[in-house]
């Protein structure tokens, strides 16, 4: 069997490239995934930050009520302030209650302080408690 020169070098068509809707679909698919992908990455960060300033607010917390503690400032009524932390801003509240968990203990005061603090508009808060003697040793 004999093959002409021009059967025998010329490229096949259906071989050489993508079809139109093969392009259109992967357009289409590239355009689903994305978004998706991008949303993704930004609830991811998002996290990551709030994560991260929950620490600082409850490091801070947890050194406004010892500080309180230690010098009895405690028992002068409601105190609030505002600390900055690696740039951030964290404003915290320090509260005194009569705590109402045992009767017989009608001496003890619950000391609680809230740390607000923001990511991206909203604000959270840390909450950080503890019991104290408000009566005489």
């Amino acid at each position: 069997m004999k093959f002409a020169a021009s059967q025998i070098n010329a490229p096949r068509r259906h071989d050489a490239a993508f079809t139109l809707a093969e392009v259109l679909a992967a357009l289409m698919f590239l355009a689903i995934v994305i978004p998706v992908a991008v949303q993704g990455l930004e609830i991811a960060s998002h996290a990551g930050e709030v994560a991260t300033r929950k620490g600082d607010a409850a490091q801070i917390a947890e050194q406004v009520l010892n500080e309180n503690l230690v010098t009895t400032n405690w028992n002068t009524g409601l105190q609030n302030g505002t600390i900055t932390e690696n740039g951030q801003a964290y404003n915290w509240t320090l509260r005194s209650e009569a705590w109402t968990g045992d009767p017989a203990m009608n001496a003890m005061q619950q000391l609680s302080v809230d740390v607000n603090y923001t990511v991206q508009t909203k604000v959270y808060t840390v909450s950080l408690s503890t019991l104290v003697n408000n009566g005489t040793p």
